[in-house]
C-alpha cells in the first residue's frame, strides 16, 4: 500500500503551521479581505504554473457531473477563509487556530457518517480529545 499520503501529510501540517502566525503579523497594517485576495493570488499563480508543467488543463472538467461539488466547496473555502482571516486579524492565534481546526474533528465525523468510513474506537476517542483540546485551548 502507498503510504505517500503520510508524507504529504507531514508537508502539509508544517507548512500549514506557519501560515496563522505570517496571516497575524500581516494583518497588523493589511486589512483581512485584501490579505485573502493576496495570498489567494499567489496560489492560483502556483497552482496555474504546476498545472502548466504538468501540462494539465482545467477545461475537461468544466462540464464533469462532480464540477458543482467543486463550485460549492469554492464557496464554503472563500467563506471559510475569509471568517478565518479576519477572525485572525481580530483575536489571538492560540484561540483562533484551534477553533478553525475543530473542522479536523468534523470532517472525521462527516467521513464515517456519510461516506461510510470505519470507526474505531481510536478514531472516536481521537475525536473526542480534539474537541477537548480546543475547548481547554480556547478559555
Amino acid at each position: 500500500m502507498n503510504r505517500g499520503y503520510l508524507l504529504l501529510s507531514f508537508v502539509a501540517f508544517v507548512a500549514y503551521s506557519l501560515v496563522a502566525p505570517l496571516l497575524k503579523v500581516a494583518m497588523e497594517t493589511i486589512p483581512s479581505t485584501t490579505a485573502v485576495f493576496m495570498s489567494n493570488t499567489v496560489m492560483l499563480v502556483l497552482l496555474g504554473g504546476l498545472l502548466v508543467y504538468q501540462g494539465r488543463s482545467p477545461h475537461q472538467y468544466l462540464s464533469h457531473p462532480k464540477l458543482p461539488h467543486i463550485v460549492g466547496w469554492g464557496v464554503l473555502l472563500a467563506v471559510g477563509l475569509l471568517a478565518y482571516y479576519r477572525a485572525l486579524a481580530l483575536g489571538p492565534v492560540s484561540v483562533v487556530v484551534p477553533i478553525y481546526g475543530l473542522f479536523i474533528a468534523v470532517s472525521s465525523v462527516i467521513g464515517i457518517l456519510a461516506l461510510e468510513e470505519s470507526l474505531t474506537l481510536r478514531k472516536g476517542l481521537g475525536i473526542v480529545f480534539a474537541v477537548l483540546a480546543v475547548v481547554l485551548m480556547s478559555l
